[in-house]
């Protein structure tokens, strides 16, 4: 690495389980000089936590914490039909955050690290943010990505089922676009972070539905089963579920499956 050079480290670390941080995540974090940590809010403490717990466990040498933080998102704006201005909104206040940290807070020929839940290739900002601040030209630095498990391949581990079936796709969409997939049955469905609970006005009959929350983290909360059998029970433990919380990230997968295969998975449940 060039002396004169900042470096980062977009690291994945999993959904939330320390025993999903890849050696390669754990060695990038042990070459870390300065771990950058943006702050949500007391409702989501535990987060924040869990990334200190693993920088204490795996951090080596002298490296200092910096934590800002992360500002919020108008979702208000977002639910009124500009979802995307307010993401790109919200997204620029975080790369003017990012810049002044990594302007001020990591020397040159230092190396900095952002830990990201899960994966940073997927449902996360870190890399746009990254690209933004690095187009403005004020700060210079090279960064690399370190992947992590996401929480769809640890909601699929957690229900011991693959993603796939033989020959057929698979598609991952925010729950706010699910309803445009309403009669497509070419291949399983992986919905995140889905806020109006779309699920329900999905197609029921033949339809199995994979659910996790908080996954890889003390609180998950797993449920499988048909989703005309199991849709009012994850409807009720995800609001009390966000209540006690005061917050809530769930994934799921549904899948369109044969009455054979329907008594099949029952059988094994």
């Amino acid at each position: 690495m060039d002396e004169k050079i900042r470096h980062i480290a977009v690291i994945g670390i999993g959904s939330g389980d320390p025993d999903q941080l890849t050696l390669e995540a754990v060695k990038a974090m042990r070459r870390t000089d300065v771990f950058f940590v943006l702050e949500k809010g007391p409702e989501k403490s535990a987060l924040t936590r869990l990334r200190r717990n693993m920088i204490d466990e795996h951090a080596s040498g002298a490296h200092r914490i910096v934590e800002a933080e992360d500002p919020w998102r108008d979702r208000a704006r977002s639910e009124a039909g500009g979802y995307t201005e307010a993401v790109h909104d919200w997204r620029r206040r975080r790369a003017d955050i990012c810049e002044r940290l990594i302007r001020e807070e990591l020397e040159p020929g230092r190396r900095g690290a952002f830990l990201v839940w899960g994966d940073p290739s997927l449902y996360d900002s870190t890399l746009a943010v990254l690209e933004d601040v690095t187009a403005r030209g004020k700060v210079t630095f090279s960064y690399d990505v370190i992947p992590g498990i996401s929480s769809v391949s640890a909601l699929a581990a957690r229900h011991r089922t693959g993603l796939n079936q033989v020959g057929r796709p698979i598609h991952i969409t925010p729950g706010r676009r699910l309803a445009e997939t309403v009669g497509n049955d070419d291949g399983d469905i992986v919905v995140m972070l889905d806020v109006h609970e779309s699920f329900q006005h999905f197609a029921t009959e033949g339809v199995w539905i994979y659910w996790g929350a908080y996954i890889g983290t003390p609180d998950e909360i797993l449920i499988s089963g048909p989703l005309e059998d199991v849709a009012d029970e994850i409807r009720r433990v995800r609001a009390a579920a966000r209540a006690e919380h005061g917050w809530i990230m769930d994934t799921y997968l549904l899948r369109l499956v044969s009455d054979e295969v329907s008594s099949a998975v029952s059988s094994a449940r």
